[in-house]
């Protein structure tokens, strides 16, 4: 990792200069923060984990006309990713009570919510990432109301494919957190999904047994967090824990732009 120019380096992840122009580096760290960085830990192999994870459902959109920055997985560690310019927001989906949306609205963790809902939180740490509406998104030209637009509707697919392919395998999708970026090809711009999509940024419980198996198992001091991230890893069928095995790099997928409209 010496040998190459870093680009950018988050709680989670760092980002280091790819093989060609307009590609980036994503290398998965084993650090685990909660609370805007307030509680920290590092738990080994856990960057290891939401890599394999990541790159399986970023390819599973992929495959149903989301765009998104994901190239391919390059190894354990590192997957390939188009480099783009980052929407300042973050996009929360909600399906059932948990965590601050309890706090805020005082209403007991689990409740199933009528009908999804979307938030969006200003991307500021020192800030402590302060929910806000669209109109602050569009006055402060965070983005358009076009791309607003377009994010909600991606959002919304992606909600419904991946409620649909947890329960498949045993689990609730609870709410999680997307980003979106700015891409340009032939001089058009087009909103691709960015960042990742793993346990770090979804809370995930069994649906027989409401066992949370993914961040908040930090967050409350659960412990067993690493083998959580295991046992989704294996309900998807993938296994980082093989070794070698894993180092296998996965194909390549294509960027869908959908149609102008």
């Amino acid at each position: 990792m010496s040998r190459r120019r870093r680009i950018y380096e988050g709680k989670a992840k760092v980002l280091f200069e790819g093989p060609e122009p307009g590609t980036l580096i994503q290398y998965f760290k084993d650090d685990t923060t909660a609370f805007n960085n307030q509680k920290k830990d590092v738990l080994s192999g856990k960057g290891v984990l939401n890599n394999r994870i990541s790159a399986y459902l970023m390819t599973k959109l992929a495959e149903i006309g989301v765009p998104t920055h994901f190239m391919r997985r390059l190894n354990m560690r590192e997957q390939l990713v188009r480099e783009v310019e980052i929407i300042p927001i973050e996009v929360v989906v909600r399906n059932i009570t948990a965590g601050s949306f309890c706090k805020r609205f005082g209403v007991p963790e689990g409740q199933v919510l009528e009908r999804s809902i979307i938030e969006y939180f200003y991307k500021k740490d020192e800030l402590g990432d302060p929910l806000v509406s669209e109109e602050h998104i569009t006055a402060f030209k965070w983005a358009t109301p076009h791309e607003l637009d377009e994010i909600v509707a991606l959002t919304i697919r992606v909600n419904d494919f991946l409620s649909g392919l947890f329960l498949g395998i045993g689990l609730k999708l609870v709410d999680f957190k997307l980003e979106f970026g700015r891409m340009w090809t032939n001089d058009e711009m087009h909103i691709v999904l960015a960042d990742e999509i793993s346990p770090d940024n979804c809370r995930l419980w069994d649906a027989q047994t409401n066992e949370k198996l993914d961040k908040d198992r930090f967050r409350q001091d659960l412990g067993r967090v690493v083998e959580a991230y295991q046992e989704v890893a294996r309900r998807l069928g993938l296994t980082p824990e093989d070794g070698p095995a894993d180092t296998a790099a996965t194909p390549l997928t294509p960027l869908v732009i959908p149609p102008a409209r």
